[in-house]
């Protein structure tokens, strides 16, 4: 059985250990010890999900299989891109499983409940970073529509970046 819900303040804990599992995943072999802890600890502390969670325009999703946490999704409404002249957008800045939930379709049906909570709050596209070594997501991406429309250096610490593609799917 596969539930999607809102997160919640009360999810925050569960949500931090599944966090820093789907993202060390693919990017284990290309980001050094001491960066990736850091970066694993900043990005998703407790107390950094809380304060995103109740934020108003950041609407997290949970996505559970058979009543265990198998990812999450992070959208941010109304914000806007460099890269594109038009509004009323929306950043993807999450779409994570943890790797034991591959190959069950659990990434499509979250994209999909994203893109009608999208649709349904009038934006007119999604764009969203992607580490471009990260071929599974890029594949993943490109199978539902996104087109790449520019490059970013993805900044991971202080003094180290990552090249991401900027990828962008229209709705209007």
């Amino acid at each position: 059985m596969i539930t999607i819900r809102k997160a919640t303040v009360n999810d925050v804990k569960q949500l931090a250990i599944v966090s820093k599992k789907a993202f060390f995943t693919p990017h284990q072999h290309a980001i050094p010890k001491e960066i990736m802890d850091n970066y694993l600890k900043e990005s998703f502390s407790e107390e950094n999900l809380t304060k995103e969670v109740t934020q108003e325009n950041y609407e997290y999703h949970l996505i559970f299989y058979k009543d265990e946490l198998a990812g999450f999704s992070k959208v941010i409404l109304n914000t806007p891109n460099e890269h594109l002249k038009i509004q009323n957008v929306t950043k993807m800045e999450r779409l994570y499983l943890v790797e034991e939930f591959y190959g069950l379709g659990l990434g499509k049906k979250l994209f999909d409940y994203n893109l009608d909570l999208i649709k349904n709050n009038n934006q007119k596209g999604i764009w969203l970073y992607v580490w471009i070594k990260n071929y599974r997501a890029l594949k993943f991406y490109e199978k539902v529509g996104f087109k790449k429309i520019a490059l970013y250096d993805f900044p991971i610490s202080a003094t180290e970046t990552r090249p991401n593609d900027v990828l962008f799917l229209d709705l209007s």
